[in-house]
């Protein structure tokens, strides 16, 4: 049962070459473009090991399913 976390809105400016690279990535992974900048961040945040230990592990669990 997934748990409902606060999430916090912030302006993000990316140039529009990224973003259209961005969005056609979403499109191919079958997610919004919001979910995917979240998958890249918490990616990037896992691989370099700076996630807070109780979201690293829930995601360690989520990948072994």
């Amino acid at each position: 049962m997934a748990t409902k976390e606060k999430s916090k809105s912030f302006i993000l400016r990316v140039d529009a070459e990224t973003m259209s690279a961005i969005e056609k990535w979403a499109a191919d992974e079958f997610r919004s473009t919001n979910g995917q900048l979240q998958w890249i961040i918490t990616e990037a945040l896992r691989k370099a090991k700076r996630l807070p230990k109780k979201k690293a592990s829930t995601i360690e669990e989520e990948e072994r399913v």
